[in-house]
Formats: C-alpha cells, sequence, structure tokens
C-alpha cells in the first residue's frame, strides 16, 4: 500500500516455466464503510468505463470510484457471489452474510509476462509505475525501521506497526485509535503519542498532533472522539484532556523546544487549568479538597467507558484514581512551565498540587489491601482492584511515597499482571469477566471486567523499574514479561497488537486486531526502558529514576 494515498499494488509471479498459464481474477467489491455489510440490490450501477488506461467503477453515486490499472485483458461479468460468510462477524453477534458483486474478469497471461501487476486505487493510475511505487514503499519502511529500532527485530515490527496509525486531519496529523473501527480519539491520541512519534524519532508529527488538538480545546476540554464524517466532536472525557499535558511534557523532554510550547500550547494547557478549577462539562471541577471530581449519572468518563443503554458498566463517579494521578501531574507541570516561562505565578500551580498530594493518600490509601481505592465517590470507597492505580506510580510527577508505591506495584503484579498486558479487573472480585466472547451486549459487559490490555504493560513496567531502581535485574525481568507479546506480533498479530486479551489462560486476542496504544507503549518499553540504554540529551528528563523520588513527588 502506498504511503499517502488510497493506493495498493498487487503483483502475480510465475515462478518456474509453464505454457498457456493465465490467471482470471474476479475482483469482487462491496463498497461500504467498516461497520456495515453489502447485499444484492438493484440500485448498483454495473457499469465499467475505461478511463486513462483504468477501468473504473462508479456503483454508487456519491461515493468515491475505483480505478484498476492492470495489464491483462478484460471480459464483462456483471454477477453477484452471494452470502460470504464471516465467522468472526457471527461469533460478535453481528451481522455475518454477505453478496459482492463481480463487474469484470481480468486475465493475465502469465506465460507470456511472469510478473504482472494490478494497482487499486481511489485515483488513476499508470499500470508502469507499480513497481516503482512497490520500490518506493518498501525503501521507505526499511528506512523508517533501521532509523527508529537499530538492528532489534521486535523493535523493527513495532515501528513499522506504529507508522499505520498516523494519520492527515485537514492539514495536521492524528492518529487512528485502532483498526478497523475506531477513529481518532483524544484519549487514545495523547497516550500514544510519545510511543508512535517520539520513539520513533519523528517529533514534527507529534508537533502536528499536539498543534490538531489543541486547536480542538473548547471550555478546557479536549475531543474524546472526532466522528466519522465531519461531525461536532465529542467532548464527554475527563482523562484525555489530563492526558494532553503529559504529552506536552514527553514532547518538551524529547526536542527541547520551549519555543512552540510557549508560543502554541501553554496559554491552552492554562485555559484548560482554568476551567477545571471552576468547572466544565459533566461536573468535571475541582473540589474543596483539591482533588478533581467527575461526572454526572449515565455517564461514563474514564477510559474504563462501556456502555449498554442506560447502563454504565463500569461506574466511576466521583474521584477515579487515575485522574487525580493525572490532574497532580499537569499541576507539577504547569507549575515547571510557568517558572520556566516566566508566566503566571508557579506559586497557584504548587499550591493547588501541593493540596491535592495532601488529601490523596489520606483518602485513597487502602492498608488492608496494599493499595489505592479505585473511585472515591462521597463517603463511599471502591476496594476493587483495577490497574488504575498503577499511574500513580508510573507518570513522571508521582503522588505516592517510594513505601506505598512499591506496595501498589506488589498488589498489581499479584492480581493483574498476565503474559500479555494487566487486567482490567482481580478474578477474586465477584464481578470479574475472565472472557471476551458473545454478542456486542455480552463484550461490552465484560471491556473492563477483567480484560486483559496489553498498553497497560507500558505503565506497569516503567512503575516496576521506578520502585526497583531500574537494575540490570528488573531489566531483564521486565523483558521477559515481553516474550508472549514478542511472539504474538510475529505469528498471530501479523505484525501489529490488538486491543484486549481474555482475562482468563489461553487469553484469546480480541476486539480491534491493531491498537495505537498498544503498539505505542510496547515501542516505549522496547526502546527506553527495557534496553538500559543511554537516552539522547534531549530525552534525559523522560525517565525518573528513584534517586530523585523525592523531589518528584513533591
Amino acid at each position: 500500500m502506498a504511503h499517502g494515498q488510497n493506493t495498493t499494488v498487487i503483483q502475480y509471479e510465475l515462478r518456474g516455466r509453464a505454457e498457456n498459464c493465465k490467471l482470471d481474477l474476479r475482483p469482487l467489491i462491496a463498497f461500504r464503510d467498516y461497520h456495515t455489510t453489502t447485499h444484492e440490490n438493484s440500485a448498483l450501477n454495473p457499469e465499467v468505463e475505461l478511463e486513462s488506461g483504468n477501468l473504473r467503477f462508479t456503483p454508487y453515486a456519491g461515493l468515491p470510484s475505483l480505478y484498476l490499472a492492470h495489464t491483462g485483458e478484460v471480459s464483462e461479468a456483471g454477477v453477484w457471489y452471494r452470502n460470504f460468510e464471516y465467522e468472526v462477524d457471527r461469533q460478535r453477534g453481528l451481522e455475518y452474510h454477505e453478496d459482492l458483486f463481480n463487474p469484470v474478469i481480468v486475465t493475465l497471461d502469465l506465460s507470456r509476462t511472469h510478473l504482472q501487476a494490478l494497482i487499486a486505487s481511489s485515483e488513476p493510475n499508470e499500470i508502469g509505475s507499480a513497481a516503482a511505487l512497490r520500490d518506493s514503499e518498501i525503501g521507505r519502511r526499511n528506512k523508517l525501521a533501521f532509523s527508529g529500532a537499530g538492528g532489534d527485530e521486535f523493535a523493527k515490527q513495532l515501528v513499522l506497526a506504529a507508522d499505520q496509525f498516523i494519520a492527515k486531519r485537514g492539514a495536521g496529523h492524528t492518529v487512528v485509535a485502532g483498526y478497523h473501527w475506531f477513529t481518532d480519539w483524544g484519549r487514545d491520541t495523547m497516550i500514544a503519542l510519545p510511543g508512535l512519534t517520539l520513539s520513533t524519532e519523528r517529533p514534527d508529527l507529534a508537533r502536528s498532533i499536539l498543534l490538531s488538538f489543541a486547536r480542538s480545546v473548547d471550555h478546557g476540554m479536549l475531543p474524546n472522539r472526532f466522528p466519522d464524517v465531519g461531525e461536532t466532536p465529542e467532548y464527554n472525557t475527563v482523562d484525555a484532556t489530563l492526558w494532553f499535558f503529559e504529552a506536552v511534557r514527553e514532547y518538551l523532554a524529547d526536542t527541547g523546544d520551549l519555543k512552540f510550547v510557549a508560543t502554541e500550547l501553554y496559554d491552552v494547557l492554562a485555559d484548560i487549568i482554568r476551567w477545571h478549577e471552576s468547572g466544565t462539562r459533566y461536573g468535571i471541577r475541582l473540589d474543596e479538597d483539591g482533588l478533581l471530581l467527575a461526572g454526572e449519572p449515565g455517564t461514563h468518563l474514564t477510559w474504563m467507558d462501556a456502555k449498554i443503554g442506560d447502563w454504565v458498566v463500569t461506574p466511576r463517579r466521583g474521584k477515579a484514581v487515575e485522574i487525580q494521578a493525572l490532574w497532580y501531574n499537569a499541576l507539577r507541570i504547569m507549575e515547571d512551565l510557568s517558572q520556566r516561562l516566566s508566566r503566571r505565578d508557579p506559586s497557584h500551580y504548587r499550591e493547588l498540587a501541593d493540596r491535592a498530594k495532601a488529601k490523596f493518600e489520606t483518602l485513597f490509601w487502602n492498608a488492608a489491601a496494599g493499595c489505592l481505592y479505585d473511585v472515591v465517590e462521597g463517603g463511599t470507597r471502591d476496594a476493587s482492584i483495577r490497574p488504575n492505580q498503577i499511574f500513580a506510580v508510573s507518570l513522571f510527577n508521582k503522588m505516592v511515597s517510594p513505601e506505598r508505591a512499591a506496595q501498589i506495584v506488589r498488589t498489581v503484579e499479584h492480581h493483574l499482571l498476565t503474559p500479555f498486558g494487566l487486567r482490567t479487573l482481580s478474578p477474586s472480585d465477584l464481578q470479574y469477566r475472565g472472557r471476551y466472547e458473545g454478542d456486542p451486549a455480552a463484550r461490552d459487559s465484560a471491556y473492563h471486567q477483567g480484560t486483559v490490555w496489553p498498553w497497560l504493560m507500558g505503565p506497569f513496567v516503567r512503575a516496576y523499574l521506578d520502585v526497583h531502581g531500574r537494575s540490570a535485574q528488573s531489566r531483564r525481568r521486565a523483558a521477559q514479561w515481553l516474550s508472549a507479546l514478542t511472539d504474538f506480533i510475529a505469528n498471530d498479530g501479523v505484525g501489529q497488537l490488538p486491543e484486549l486479551f481474555d482475562g482468563d489462560a489461553p487469553h484469546r486476542a480480541g476486539g480491534c486486531i491493531a491498537q495505537a496504544w498498544t503498539i505505542a507503549e510496547v515501542l516505549r518499553l522496547c526502546t527506553e526502558e527495557i534496553s538500559g540504554k543511554s537516552p539522547s540529551p534531549g530525552m534525559q528528563s523522560r525517565r525518573i529514576s528513584t534517586s530523585v523520588w523525592a523531589q518528584k513527588t513533591g
């Protein structure tokens, strides 16, 4: 597939000798989006036009045409192939039958020319350009993999996988959260940005993405999701906006580009803090105790956002643990930026951060379990053992003491760690669901109730390395934890890592077959954390060791 184009090159090669060897190709066309299926219908226009040496198919008005450049002989077909059955869709409780239309037959004479090609595209192409398109793309990928990963084969695969999520939005760039049915989500983009762009040594893309989202901030909130076809963005998340601060910090630590942050981002970040202090959508506001409240009845504002009708599967209204960690981290980032840029009095952000930290451990520490409560709402404390607490240890600015951080890591490891990532709920919990299967309602009810999310391996390993002083032994152990993902990407994953796995062994893959933040977080671990390589000067502050723990916890 040619980079930056809606163009696919297909080549057929005959290896060996054969007389009168011909290959009949029957293009099957659907012309639909990824949520639906096509069925035989009389509205389809079966006509095939010849334009600029390409076959042109325009079966439905208002949709892009498909161009097919080729080296063969063409004969008419004009027939429907009925009842293709899609087994995975059947298992997922979705429509799994489809009819596909075959407009023509293209016959390639391989005995005359042993290597022939087709170019399928949304624009016409010269068939003679097939080899050049293919070679150019292979060369681009080889260069990208070498520059971003050196000689490590697993890292090379991750770098190539990361490249597939970067997309254009208008004049800028964005991140497709997952394939095949996600668009660009604010939360996923900010979490994935460091791994997809900075770990692959493409800060220009990071800058473009940050700028695109900064221009979309409204009432102090980052969009949660850009819809498919140009509708108004959805502003219904509390954490995407706070992850924006960490993405900016990572960008600045990697590039040292303080001028860009000062001129394009700082005022947006400061405005976000002001909105959160005074209150914005969905009850998101600073509480009197210095912690952040979020949520209204029927809403799901954190990353655990499954909802079936009016039922919020994982209700986390009130003060969610990772939201407090992100809020504190954002305040410390603003304290640092305001001081470096001589902007608003840094003491304001310092005081807000100090208030939040002073209340946090008192309110959230669960001494009986040796970890943090997941959500506090009024007098209710949710003792569910979930992975959200790991962010209080893994983020750059930490809210907990080293002693409690070590306890949190041990508890999370004991209850949640699997070969593929962290479970979203301890198996000892009565609400635990170990299998992600069935129709949409069944799957949504298990989405964050025990499923394993491989992207969480990133924050967990960073937290583990921090509390163990990033020793050679701790790095070796962390590398062992990635071995199952290494095998998966080379085999079942076909070069990609999925959205999630079952909580129960053997941990079947589920959800999207390719997920941006999964690739991004695992790539960061491989290139920055586990390798133990010395970072470039611009990246020094992207890491933290226990020797500076007290400083970073205020």
